[in-house]
């Protein structure tokens, strides 16, 4: 075996894009019956992006997972993308990880330093976020997968939900889009120069910071972008939230290139499957590519933020003077359903 491996050719999807159909996972959850106890605070009725289990009064637990098969072929920074998606959504949800335990499945036939690598990357980013990677749980598989369960800790009171979304706010997003259509295009052979070395960077950028700016605010719903695309995340904001979201294609940002291939006609599997999951729910009246980069896949996406417009100001002034990304993109009204509209 060559010693350079190329851990993109192993997997049949990369990232958050191998998702399980949004469409289909509805269906599948709404056959269990969910668990009502008082000290749940978030389970699946309905379900966020992690689970929340209040301790006491001043003391909530978080606990997620989430791992998926490479989207790059260096294995560090696979590790450091998985490890920072599965973060990431303990920070969509106001708290802080604590601990954290590897979700591996690996081939035997690769070289042990390979998913040495993986691992290294991933303790790295646990590091970075204030947490600890204190083991895991590894098996055989011909396609390599990586993530973390991760747990964290949240005041009861200071739990962010996708589904408190309220007619009035103004929506923002943190990361620029585009990491799907890039990524696939690397796939398919080679991405423009510069586009995956910034799309990689934005994959290995933790919200901590973002979130940590944003507590002091109390927005009043928040939740990461990731396989469903923007579209399909801002879809389950507005239903569950019981709004109608509008979102001004002009304003959302693209990472360098993702626009450009959109109009090329680059997509994934996962766009089908957000389209699916999503498309009836969404008025659109921008083009092609604007629509394409709506509902692309997002592997360690951004938050998507919900916030009273009284506020908004001072969260711009506030991220700006951290140079932190933040891009108003649209606001929430009386209704329901998503409009994706051209202005």
């Amino acid at each position: 075996m060559s010693d350079v491996v190329s851990l993109t050719s192993l997997a049949r999807a990369g990232g958050c894009a191998a998702k399980y159909s949004a469409a289909r996972l509805e269906t599948l959850v709404a056959g269990l019956v969910p668990v009502h106890a008082d000290d749940l605070l978030v389970g699946l009725d309905p379900a966020d992006d992690a689970a929340v289990y209040r301790l006491d009064d001043e003391r909530a637990i978080v606990f997620t997972v989430d791992f998926f098969p490479p989207v790059v072929d260096d294995p560090w920074d696979y590790g450091a993308i998985a490890a920072t998606n599965a973060l990431n959504d303990v920070f969509a949800m106001g708290g802080t990880p604590l601990l954290a335990l590897s979700v591996t499945t690996f081939p035997e036939e690769l070289p042990v330093d390979v998913l040495g690598q993986v691992l290294a990357g991933a303790d790295e980013v646990v590091r970075e976020a204030g947490a600890i990677l204190a083991g895991g749980h590894t098996i055989r598989d011909a396609e390599p997968k990586y993530g973390l369960a991760v747990v964290g800790m949240v005041h009861p009171d200071g739990v962010w939900r996708k589904s408190t979304a309220r007619p009035g706010d103004l929506l923002f997003l943190t990361k620029p889009l585009g990491t799907g259509l890039i990524l696939q295009a690397q796939r398919d052979g080679g991405a423009p120069a510069g586009a995956l070395a910034e799309a990689v960077r934005s994959m290995k950028t933790l919200n901590d910071t973002a979130a940590a700016v944003l507590r002091p605010f109390a927005p009043n719903a928040v939740t990461d972008v990731t396989g469903f695309g923007l579209l399909g995340h801002v879809h389950e904001l507005a239903s569950r939230s019981g709004v109608r979201a509008v979102l001004h294609g002009a304003a959302l940002p693209a990472l360098p290139a993702a626009l450009d291939l959109a109009e090329a006609g680059v997509r994934t599997g996962g766009d089908r499957r957000n389209r699916e999951f999503a498309g009836a729910h969404v008025e659109s009246s921008v083009g092609e590519a604007t629509e394409a980069l709506a509902y692309d896949p997002q592997t360690s996406g951004g938050m998507l933020i919900s916030l009273p417009a009284d506020k908004a100001v001072v969260l711009e002034a506030a991220f700006a003077d951290r140079d932190l990304f933040l891009r108003r993109i649209g606001n929430v009204e009386p209704g329901a359903g998503v409009a994706l509209a051209s202005t």
